[in-house]
């Protein structure tokens, strides 16, 4: 190699890390959380709220800033606040969830976040991770390209976040406490919202429901967030097709759609095309209710105003599919694919190192007296293989983990359900050598680098749902989805190894089954849970501990100085 052309790559090189480091930066916030009096549904309620604001502030950011948040609880619970899809490579001790990696923060005391942000662009969203306070205390999370680096998309005119909420005519906490003293499930909530507002079908909503103005002949971004509790939502506008170009901060192929089926934790980026005559059209929400169970079923709408639009134009209202079409709602999850071609796709690991098959569902524990409020006067426990999560006290999973600390947990998740029968026969249904579970504290753990395939199966012990799993700390890839019992020889087949959707958070069929794997290339401890909040306690989720690698650039570092203690 020439001496010209050696120093023009050591020259070439030296500019990229520059640019690259120049492109980064600090992002700082301080996050006061704090009581709120607001009006909803002709009431005033105080809720817990970040910076006196529902939705909480939007973080925005570009990829490969660091984010520097300073939480003060001011409020009279505990709070712990989760970066919800973040990596967190490297910063577990920032992931957020409440005994798992940290310690509450109590009333009074403050605690700082920070971590960068690397290889995601797209939406994201923060959330509280205690008890029912997500329901008030969340905010959108947008990660831009960095400079020099465009979308993969044309360049919308402008860009709107879109949040998803649920409402209750109640204390949240209050809720949660109810519904764990009598182990039955927390009351419905009374409304849905958009960007925290319920919407002009509401009464005492018409003033204050949401507004996105547009122009005729531009396209915008609009980054859909579901922050709802316990709701998976059908989403579309009247007369407007939408282009999914990003799930979960991944890129995806366009899919042209006239609805959107979002789970909550999900997010969902779509391109709208202002195409229509100028006008007031609603955008909906409402519910995707797979379960044969009480729920809120009412309609959450927002406003897309047009500019020029006349005086007092006819709001026009999109049709929802019904609350139970789960056929909808499967073809949305089924037809995304996963952009080849994005800065940060890495293509399907190939070898598998560790399989588990894991049930998902509902089941029970024993009541005192046969006096709670679940069947037969049981309590309400859910379980992944017949195991009952049950959080810690003492420490968190991480510290115990990091600090070689025993009787905190144990690593005999068990990989695959301990009795095998018809997972999705609803004839089993209530069946007593079934349906009950115990409450433990089980993980998995894992080897730095281990490539892992699970198959999530739900089951209809007590009732068949479409459960929205969450993983902290990694994408997966979801190689095949479908209805029924999980059968090896006849499913893997269906596998998508080119181009599957990449998420942190996956939508299991009711009835049916998902594909999942991923690369834990990660240290730390990662909760693996339902992102229904009323599952949560009730114990659907494990968590995975993933060793260090050999050397100190994978090695977790020590907890911050600062770091809440139990």
């Amino acid at each position: 190699m020439g001496r010209a052309m050696l120093l023009f790559l050591i020259y070439s090189f030296f500019v990229l890390v520059c640019s690259s480091f120049a492109s980064a930066a600090i992002v700082e916030h301080t996050f006061n959380v704090q009581n709120l009096t607001v009006n909803r549904l002709c009431q005033n309620r105080v809720i817990t709220a970040v910076n006196g604001q529902l939705p909480g502030p939007t973080l925005l950011i570009q990829e490969g800033d660091t984010l520097v948040i300073h939480v003060n609880n001011n409020s009279p619970y505990n709070i712990t606040i989760h970066w919800h899809g973040i990596f967190q490579k490297l910063t577990a001790w920032a992931d957020g969830p409440d005994y798992v990696t940290q310690c509450p923060i109590r009333p009074g005391r403050s605690y700082t976040y920070r971590f960068t942000v690397t290889g995601q662009e797209g939406t994201l969203w923060w959330h509280a991770h205690v008890s029912f306070l997500r329901s008030t205390v969340y905010g959108a999370l947008i990660i831009r390209p960095r400079s020099g680096r465009s979308y993969p998309f044309q360049q919308p005119d402008g860009e709107y976040p879109i949040v998803l909420g649920e409402w209750w005519n109640a204390n949240v906490v209050d809720v949660a406490n109810q519904a764990q003293a009598s182990g039955g499930a927390p009351n419905n909530s009374d409304a849905f919202t958009i960007n925290g507002q319920p919407g002009d079908l509401f009464p005492c909503s018409s003033g204050s429901t949401t507004r996105i103005n547009v122009k005729q002949g531009r396209t915008y971004l609009l980054r859909i967030v579901n922050a709802a509790l316990n709701s998976q939502h059908f989403f579309k506008i009247a007369n407007h097709k939408l282009t999914v170009v990003a799930v979960d901060a991944a890129y995806t192929n366009p899919y042209v759609t006239d609805v959107v089926v979002i789970a909550p934790g999900q997010t969902t980026d779509v391109l709208l095309t202002a195409d229509q005559k100028p006008g007031l059209y609603y955008m909906a929400a409402r519910p995707y209710a797979s379960a044969p169970v009480s729920a809120d079923n009412s309609t959450t709408t927002a406003i897309l105003a047009y500019q020029g639009a006349s005086t007092a134009p006819t709001l026009v209202m999109p049709v929802l599919p019904a609350l139970n079409d789960t056929p909808t709602a499967h073809k949305f999850y089924t037809n995304l694919t996963g952009l080849v071609t994005s800065p940060f796709w890495t293509g399907v690991p190939t070898e598998v190192d560790k399989h588990m098959f894991i049930t998902v569902g509902l089941g029970l524990i024993p009541c005192r007296n046969n006096s709670c409020a679940g069947p037969n006067g049981q309590r309400f426990a859910a379980n992944m293989n017949n195991a009952s999560f049950q959080l810690p006290t003492k420490m968190s999973i991480l510290q115990a983990f990091f600090q070689n600390v025993n009787g905190i947990y144990t690593t005999d998740f068990p990989r695959q359900p301990p009795v095998k029968f018809d997972y999705t026969n609803t004839g089993l249904s209530g069946n007593p050598n079934l349906i009950f579970t115990t409450k433990s504290t089980k993980v998995i753990k894992l080897k730095y680098n281990t490539t892992i395939e699970i198959v999530l199966q739900n089951t209809a012990i007590l009732t068949t749902e479409n459960h929205p799993i969450h993983l902290h700390g990694f994408n997966f890839f979801v190689l095949a989805q479908g209805f029924g019992n999980y059968k090896a020889s006849r499913d893997s087949k269906k596998f998508n190894l080119v181009n599957p959707q990449e998420r942190n958070t996956i939508g299991v069929p009711v009835g049916g089954w998902a594909v999942i794997r991923f690369q834990a290339n990660n240290p730390g401890v990662w909760f693996m849970h339902c992102h229904l909040d009323q599952h949560l306690p009730w114990g659907l989720a494990t968590a995975f501990v993933v060793e260090n690698g050999p050397t100190p650039s994978t090695t977790l570092p020590p907890p911050p100085h600062d770091f809440p203690t139990c």
